[in-house]
């Protein structure tokens, strides 16, 4: 294999509109080491400009001496968002480790693009953002107006604030990516707005890539701002809340499902819960029955109360967490355990996956034969606020958790799920309405604190309408055919004793 061969592949990409002015000595600003570090292409992509940029660029490419130059004009304006997708696309499909992003106004320093891309060669980073904010004052000495100045750190903060994150700017055009990166991400969803660098940075932050940031020199000389500010601000704010109601399961995104490798589960503990509310009603030492336990996060909290926990599911949990496990599909014809052994039995969020709940309940109730144990079931209430207005709106979007969770198979309200239990054979001793999760999709903070507390008054003010959850605590009465075996266990003892 060739020396070159073993570089790590870098295009340098740069977007252009209407740059005829500056195009030439961006590129001769490309620092000399930098190409030969890497094996270097450079793409220029013209996005339908109305000057000359594309025969200058053409006329470059001809003469380029220094390395591999190809320059391609949309015939349409895709924006500069859409111009980014396929300058990605182009690195991926021509097999680029890398790809620097560049402007064609100069604005950002050629100079600094070996610093860059360094981390990302190294394997020690996914993207690195160049800021201009790391020092404090440096971006104004650098001649960025005052308004934008303001604007980038107010949006910044706002960010941050939002997505837990601590970047000195999400506003810097001046990127590097690494094309594995790119690959897993859904870029090609983003907006074709200027609005995209901040939708690929909030796929990059909710898949847990490695982001990295070096200081910049700031430079605004005489070139054309094509940004109306007011609109991009806005697009960012929503973009961004967009995001956290998708990570909170409010309303789905596709660019934002970029969650790697098995979606965890959290047990939501130190506040009013559908966990806190079943751990609260189990007693002391009793004997619990968890059918789809999980990780048996839930059966631990109960073993610190001394009780006697067996776990069923189709994976194994933690054995620390339970006395004992059985696998097994809760969408299978038997359960392989005497339920009528068991004081309580949980189905926590349980139900609603179920293919058939009808069935699964009458088998629940057959197997208690006349022990009575208590059930104590969750599940989304799907006539929660929230969803009634997305309904109003015309919205219906599973998603990947939340009331509307995609694995969901079957939608229950106040009503539906009382008409189940109760045709179903079942005594229902308690109901409850469970808050939304605030402390844990906003962060154990105030803000989480103070919605939830709000959350409670309004459902004792209506359950249907304000709870997130519903909790139901139920007793199977004994069926026809255990109530027959115990008389005729209860006449042959009595004819047994009058021989």
């Amino acid at each position: 294999m060739s020396e070159k061969a073993k570089k790590h592949r870098l295009l340098v990409f740069d977007v252009e509109y209407n740059a005829e002015t500056t195009l030439l000595e961006v590129l001769d600003r490309i620092p000399d080491r930098l190409l030969e570090t890497y094996d270097t292409e450079v793409l220029v992509i013209d996005d339908a400009s109305r000057d000359k940029t594309f025969e200058i660029g053409r006329d470059r490419a001809l003469s380029s001496q220094r390395c591999k130059l190809t320059v391609l004009q949309n015939p349409v304006n895709q924006g500069y968002g859409g111009n980014q997708k396929l300058g990605y696309e182009y690195a991926m499909r021509h097999g680029f480790d890398s790809v620097a992003l560049l402007h064609g106004d100069g604005q950002y320093a050629p100079e600094k693009l070996p610093e860059l891309i360094g981390p990302i060669a190294a394997g020690d980073a996914d993207a690195v953002f160049g800021t201009r904010m790391a020092v404090a004052g440096d971006a104004l000495k650098g001649g960025m107006p005052l308004y934008k100045y303001a604007g980038n750190k107010i949006l910044t903060a706002f960010q941050n604030a939002v997505l837990g994150t601590k970047l000195s700017e999400f506003h810097s055009g001046f990127r590097a990516y690494s094309v594995a990166a790119l690959r897993d991400i859904p870029f090609q969803f983003n907006s074709n707005d200027f609005h995209f660098d901040t939708e690929i940075i909030v796929q990059l932050v909710l898949g847990k890539y490695r982001i990295r940031e070096i200081p910049m020199p700031t430079y605004y000389g005489d070139e054309v701002c094509y940004v109306n500010g007011t609109k991009y601000a806005k697009d960012v704010v929503v973009a961004t809340l967009a995001s956290r109601a998708h990570q909170a399961g409010l309303k789905y995104q596709r660019k934002y499902d970029v969650e790697r490798g098995e979606e965890p589960y959290d047990i939501k503990l130190g506040y009013p819960s559908s966990h806190t509310a079943a751990i609260d009603a189990v007693p002391e030492g009793a004997r619990v029955l968890d059918l789809g336990c999980g990780p048996g996060l839930v059966g631990r909290e109960l073993k610190r109360k001394g009780c006697t926990v067996v776990g069923l599911d189709v994976r194994e949990p933690n054995p620390e967490n339970m006395d004992k496990f059985i696998q097994w599909d809760l969408n299978d014809d038997a359960i392989p355990e005497e339920v009528f052994e068991y004081e309580y039995i949980l189905l926590l969020d349980i139900i609603e996956h179920l293919r058939n709940p009808e069935r699964f309940v009458d088998m629940l109730r057959r197997g208690a034969r006349t022990s009575r144990p208590t059930i104590i079931l969750t599940t989304a209430n799907v006539t929660f606020l929230v969803p009634r207005l997305m309904f109003l709106a015309g919205q219906f979007n599973y998603g990947k958790r939340g009331i509307l969770d995609k694995t969901h198979t079957r939608l229950f309200t106040f009503y539906s799920m009382k008409h189940l239990l109760e045709q179903s054979g079942y005594e229902i001793v308690d109901v409850k309405g469970i808050p939304a999760p605030f402390p844990k999709a906003l962060g154990d903070n105030r803000i989480g604190r103070d919605l939830l507390r709000i959350n409670e008054a309004l459902i004792r003010l209506s359950k249907p309408v304000f709870s997130y959850q519903m909790y139901f605590a139920a007793r199977p009465l004994p069926t026809v055919d255990n109530l027959l075996d115990v008389s005729i266990g209860h006449s042959e003892s009595r004819s047994s004793n009058q021989k």
